[in-house]
């Protein structure tokens, strides 16, 4: 009798305890699969294999990507016809967040913006902690003002800890004007302490020949963010090549377009990967202005539009530089001095 009660005891507690299922509904179940994995281009409703490699070979690897692009940039991009981009820029803006949103939900994800120093104290002031993510950072001045040291240090400042104010990552550097000098980086990382070959190895340069390559680099540049943790593109300059191939006033209105188109990539790359666009820009003098500083930017009210902080470099006496902040949607206009010297930008 009891070798019976041993052997039904051991026959429930064999038998596995019963769970409570809850059989999900096809549209939660959607849901749900939708949030573990992320959204693919084939998900969208008419791309099928073919479409959704061209679009990444025209770099729309994302749905995001799309959601936040115009008809006529897809329409370049992939020789799709309007109404194919119309209804794709559709879908995909459906299945992304892209409605109103509360302030406070606004200031939440502004919090993550990080910033990198430009190793001058007094520089940094200026905006208020260090250049931001999420946004376009334009220096413009006459030659010899300090614009491509300022892109330099900053080359090597974001390869350090964010507790020294880098971010810890790679910068992507678009040169059309043949100014990238690695010996001079070596000399500003030494100063920092950092391996001066392992820091060259974060530095992935470009050089730009015309606009369109120019335009091309900035549009393919989403391929190598992700890949090599890139914290920081720069565009040394902005607007030399637009400057030099459209000359006269008949070819304004079509440099605009580009130039505009142009900036509004570089905007897209540092909202979509919260990582810093840094651009340096030449200028002329305005022979209209009979007073004051005739000395004003390329690219007109485009390039002021988009860029998010706008800085006026003035060359002082032997190292000494004087920026100006000139616009910002957040910062008062004032300014501050710094030096250029060999171990870079300082106090």
């Amino acid at each position: 009798m009891a070798e019976k009660e041993i052997a039904e005891t051991e026959m429930v507690e064999e038998k596995p305890a019963e769970k409570e299922i809850v059989e999900k509904k096809p549209a939660e179940k959607k849901i749900v699969e939708k949030a573990e994995k992320e959204l693919a281009l084939e998900d969208l409703p008419g791309v099928g294999t073919a479409t959704s490699d061209k679009l990444s070979e025209s770099g729309y690897k994302t749905v995001e990507s799309i959601a936040v692009a115009a008809v006529g940039e897809l329409m370049d991009a992939t020789g799709m016809t309007e109404s194919s981009c119309k209804k794709l820029i559709m879908a995909a803006s459906d299945n992304m967040d892209m409605g109103f949103e509360t302030a406070a939900k606004l200031m939440e994800r502004k919090s993550t913006i990080g910033k990198i120093t430009t190793g001058s104290e007094e520089l940094d002031k200026l905006f208020d902690g260090g250049i931001e993510t999420q946004s376009i950072t334009e220096f413009y001045g006459r030659y010899g003002s300090g614009k491509s040291q300022i892109v330099f240090q900053l080359c090597a400042n974001v390869q350090l800890p964010v507790e020294q104010g880098g971010m810890d990552g790679a910068a992507l550097f678009i040169d059309t004007e043949n100014t990238f000098r690695p010996t001079r980086v070596q000399q500003m990382a030494d100063h920092l302490g950092l391996d001066k070959d392992k820091m060259l190895e974060k530095i992935f340069v470009a050089r730009a020949f015309n606009s369109d390559h120019q335009m091309l680099l900035a549009d393919k540049a989403s391929d190598m963010i992700k890949e090599n943790n890139i914290k920081l593109v720069i565009v040394d300059s902005l607007t030399s090549l637009f400057r030099s191939e459209y000359a006269g006033r008949g070819t304004l209105a079509g440099r605009q377009q580009k130039l505009n188109r142009h900036m509004h990539t570089l905007q897209r790359l540092a909202d979509l990967n919260n990582l810093c666009v840094v651009v340096t820009n030449q200028v002329m003098a305005n022979p209209g202005l009979l007073f004051g500083d005739p000395t004003t930017p390329i690219g007109g009210h485009i390039v002021g539009h988009q860029s998010t902080f706008r800085i006026y470099l003035r060359k002082s006496k032997g190292e000494k530089r004087i920026a100006r902040m000139i616009d910002s949607p957040c910062l008062p206009d004032s300014e501050c001095v710094f030096s250029v010297t060999e171990n870079g930008i300082v106090d």
